[in-house]
């Protein structure tokens, strides 16, 4: 693992532009994360009014030394309205990939989110080829829970995810 520092730190304004490109680029997107064309001012808006801390989603930047390297992301769901769970992700640029950066990015994120709401659960979901996210998510402690068929629907196909549970009284590497 690279012993560059990750810290995880509210959005700045002047990133929006990085993640806006992000989210636009299906290659830099990766194999996993292109759903087609969205608008690429929502995060801008968003910021606008909340500065992307909302009360039913979260997102972070991901600074590798100080620089801006992706984002994490949180959103609150839950089955019952009292029993609340955290859903989380993370999406890096390109350059920033295949050095251990994102499951550190992850583990920042699992520890803020026990720390600051009380949640029992964190959830975490990939696709069924994505063998890197899985690997990520069972070196946190994430329990693989099972495959869910044909959850979303990428590049004309319906695929099927994977599901990880994080809970609050398990276990941690």
């Amino acid at each position: 693992m690279s012993e560059e520092r990750v810290s995880l730190r509210p959005i700045a304004e002047d990133e929006l532009s990085a993640i806006e490109a992000l989210v636009n680029d299906p290659q830099a997107l990766g194999e996993f994360q292109w759903y087609g064309w969205r608008d690429p001012q929502r995060f801008r808006r968003r910021w606008q009014e909340s500065r992307l801390l909302e009360e039913e989603q979260w997102m972070l930047a991901v600074a590798v030394d100080g620089e801006f390297g992706g984002f994490v992301a949180a959103n609150r769901s839950g089955v019952r309205p009292a029993a609340p769970y955290w859903s989380i992700g993370v999406q890096l640029l390109p350059g920033v990939r295949g050095r251990g950066i994102g499951t550190r990015a992850q583990r920042l994120l699992v520890d803020y989110l026990f720390a600051h709401s009380p949640v029992m659960r964190l959830e975490a979901d990939t696709e069924a080829g994505n063998l890197a996210e899985q690997r990520v998510l069972e070196k946190l402690g994430f329990t693989r829970e099972g495959v869910q068929r044909a959850v979303t629907f990428r590049a004309g196909e319906w695929r099927d995810i994977v599901r990880y549970s994080l809970l609050r009284t398990d276990p941690r590497p």
